[in-house]
């Protein structure tokens, strides 16, 4: 672990001389590269000082206990007894830092969010899903700007498509992708029996256009006509965009703006997602499902959470975690549950010595 403390310290060092070198800081793209990985590394390098610090504070008052003085030798103690549990506290905190990082964390997402079994029911729960996320997203100081809406027929949504802005976002809601399951009695139920429903969520990550590398020449681009309900078409123009990654086959589409533009963005992204989430499944085959969850089909049985109203009850079926305070969850309390989370994918890494 020192060498690695070792090397991170030494490459911080050089990444701080090269922020000052005219040369780099005449280079916006560049400087911001390296500024990122700088501050990256920050936190790091603070705790590692922080650990060599105490580890000569410790060798000094061991020093001290051979001192004749008696009183010396009381304090050398007191320090000991307060300096070890630090350093092995510290130590543990370093372990957890040096846990690689998902290259996307600090990457903006699109957010998805469709109804899948459950009729009517399933677009309310949607939409109830939606203004769950919107209350975590305002706590989190982040911005929203909505990009297409499907509505219900009873309310909430058949999809709802958003970009979502902030301060660590994708690194936030990573662990959200997958089929949420509702049990609640719905307002149009006269018995009172309880009905499950779901709902989709997938997160993506929304990368900036200069990080996107796919030769032009293996796209095969198709524009179309955006339709609505019932084969209406949104516009006259062709606003629709589809990507066919020639190598690969994969196909990704975007009709959820109302301009051409936006909707090769759009696509663009959804089609890089694709062909890493491939490249990554290819190189790493035994990848934890915990680390990347999938949408699934939309089923009810095909789900990673349930919000079960009569027992104001949420559990998260990936880790175990029942909370008795779902109606603080839908009102936006996500962190113990997104905490919780990062908490089992730092140990489930840390046990499979995927840490550094």
């Amino acid at each position: 672990m020192i060498d690695k403390l070792e090397e991170i310290k030494n490459r911080y060092e050089n990444i701080r001389e090269q922020l000052y070198d005219p040369e780099v800081a005449s280079d916006p793209k560049r400087f911001n590269k390296l500024n990122k990985e700088f501050k990256g590394l920050e936190e790091i390098v603070n705790a590692y000082n922080l650990y060599l610090q105490i580890q000569g504070n410790i060798e000094t008052a061991e020093e001290m206990l051979d001192d004749p003085d008696p009183d010396m030798k009381e304090m050398a103690k007191a320090e000991l007894n307060e300096l070890k549990p630090a350093l092995e506290k510290l130590e543990e905190d370093i372990k957890t830092l040096l846990i690689p990082k998902d290259p996307e964390d600090s990457k903006d997402v699109i957010i998805e969010i469709r109804s899948g079994t459950g009729g009517d029911e399933a677009s309310i729960f949607a939409g109830d899903l939606f203004r769950m996320y919107s209350k975590y997203f305002e706590k989190q100081g982040w911005k929203v700007e909505v990009l297409d809406v499907n509505e219900g027929s009873s309310g909430g949504y058949n999809k709802i498509v958003a970009e979502v802005y902030g301060e660590n976002v994708f690194n936030r809601l990573k662990f959200e992708s997958g089929a949420h399951r509702v049990q609640r009695v719905p307002k149009t139920e006269t018995q009172g029996r309880v009905h499950t429903s779901a709902a989709t969520v997938a997160i993506m990550p929304k990368f900036e256009i200069e990080d996107i590398e796919i030769n032009k020449s293996d796209l095969k681009t198709d524009t179309f006509r955006a339709s609505g309900a019932g084969g209406q078409h949104v516009n006259k123009t062709e606003s629709g965009v589809r990507f066919t990654h020639l190598p690969t086959g994969l196909v990704a589409e975007s009709t959820d703006a109302r301009s051409q533009i936006k909707n090769r963005e759009i696509a663009i992204q959804r089609l890089y997602v694709k062909i890493n989430e491939a490249e990554r499944q290819r190189q790493m085959s035994a990848v934890s499902a915990e680390r990347r969850s999938l949408v699934g089909s939309g089923d009810r049985s095909d789900k990673i959470r349930t919000y079960n109203y009569p027992q104001n009850r949420v559990t998260d079926h990936r880790i175990g975690l029942t909370l008795y305070s779902l109606d603080k969850v839908m009102e936006g309390a996500l962190e113990d549950i997104i905490g919780a989370l990062h908490i089992h994918e730092n140990a489930e890494k840390l046990k499979a010595g995927d840490s550094v």
